[in-house]
């Protein structure tokens, strides 16, 4: 099985709720009806975050308004999908990613097929520096920093995917995709963030040793990061 993520981006007329109920109430429905799809995920910047809004960062603009998880048998049947998908969007990237899920959301904060998954995701674009190789750079990221970050923030769902292809012309290079869950309240308060509880000195502890640990692997000229609401349309079966 194959995990693909499309980033998307809605039309300049669309507002951002609209293209929302596109998404998933009329796309992602419509893709988990698919025979080759076995799960479905989107999230997509909306009026929910818009508290967040704070927490945004750009590099590459214009940022996508929507990310979209399809787990298939094969990449090569992405014709059948990647039509309707382009029917309901302007443009659209498409990544071939591992994925690792350290921390599953579903086990702290389940939501139904459907319904909008606690809190924010936070989506993070990054390109790692130009120079680590690519198993330094790995190793820093997936075996040393994700204890620092699961310890320092509130996160309680938290995926790599490490981005294995790029595909298609109009695709922005990044070399890995992060989903963070988060409380609501993080979306506008440090404390909550970074899971310091009020205490201004562990506040700064945790921001400080979590982006001292950020710096060895991000290079924070290229990284976008982008809080939305999450749906989990057709969970994936671990069985």
């Amino acid at each position: 099985m194959e995990k693909l993520l499309y980033s998307l981006w809605r039309e300049p007329r669309a507002d951002a709720d609209s293209f929302r109920e596109v998404l998933v109430e009329q796309l992602c429905r419509e893709l988990a009806q698919l025979a080759d799809i076995h799960g479905v995920r989107v999230s997509v910047v909306d009026s929910e975050v818009l508290s967040a809004d704070a927490r945004r960062m750009v590099s590459q603009a214009p940022a996508p308004d929507a990310l979209l998880s399809l787990w298939v048998d094969s990449t090569c049947a992405s014709a059948a999908w990647e039509s309707m998908i382009d029917q309901c969007v302007a443009r659209r990237a498409s990544y071939l990613v591992a994925e690792a899920e350290p921390l599953p959301s579903q086990k702290q904060h389940p939501a139904a097929p459907g319904d909008r998954v606690y809190g924010m995701c936070q989506v993070v674009f990054f390109r790692k520096p130009a120079e680590l190789d690519r198993t330094s750079w790995l190793a820093l990221w997936q075996d040393s920093h994700t204890g620092v970050a699961l310890a320092t923030q509130s996160t309680f769902g938290y995926r790599h995917n490490v981005v294995v292809r790029a595909l298609g012309e109009d695709t922005p290079g990044w070399d890995a995709i992060v989903e963070e869950n988060f409380p609501p309240q993080a979306m506008t308060c440090d404390h909550a963030f970074f899971a310091s509880g009020g205490d201004d000195a562990l506040l700064e502890q945790h921001m400080n040793s979590l982006m001292a640990s950020c710096a060895h692997f991000i290079d924070f000229e290229h990284i976008d990061v982008l809080p939305m609401s999450e749906y989990l349309i057709k969970p994936l079966s671990r069985h």
